[in-house]
């Protein structure tokens, strides 16, 4: 005869205390949110403005893939509402320290990249920043423009979307 699953009563406590202590789980947010700030800087910001289906399937298991360093194997609610709330209050902080010095702002979000300059492309920053020749020429296509030679300026912008300025007709 098969055994019958042993129903165990329902425990508060045992679903809303973390397992860990509050510190332990503070740190380890802590760090994964400086880990993945640090790789997405470092891949450009092409990853943030314009997500290809390979981008979001990456977004998907990179999140899967930190959840364990996170949480340490803690999986009560507790431990997971004061992760998110460390999470939130990092990024909140992250932000203030942007808004008010320069140079945090620069570090988080970067600067704006001139693509092409005066009419110019600027190889060494399309290399620099990932950005293909075929993704230069879509954003001038969406601009209204057929060729390089009609944009003055195309600025790779810190939210990775593309602008383009028109050169004025001579």
């Amino acid at each position: 005869m098969l055994a019958q699953a042993v129903r165990q009563p329902f425990d508060l406590g045992a679903m809303l205390i973390p397992v860990l202590p509050w510190w332990e789980l503070l740190i380890r947010g802590i760090i994964v949110y400086g880990f993945l700030l640090f790789l997405i800087r470092l891949t450009g910001r092409r990853q943030t403005g314009m997500l290809t289906p390979f981008d979001f399937i990456l977004l998907l298991i990179l999140s899967n893939t930190v959840q364990n360093a996170m949480n340490g194997g803690d999986n009560s609610l507790g431990g997971g509402l004061f992760l998110a709330g460390t999470l939130i209050t990092i990024n909140w902080c992250m932000l203030m320290l942007s808004r008010h010095f320069r140079f945090v702002h620069w570090a988080l979000v970067g600067r704006p990249m001139f693509l092409v300059r005066d009419g110019a492309v600027q190889e060494k920053v399309m290399h620099r920043e990932r950005i293909t020749h075929h993704e230069l020429m879509s954003a001038l296509r969406s601009a209204g423009l057929a060729n390089i030679e009609q944009a003055k300026d195309v600025i790779l912008e810190t939210n990775g979307t593309i602008s383009v300025i028109h050169r004025s007709p001579a």
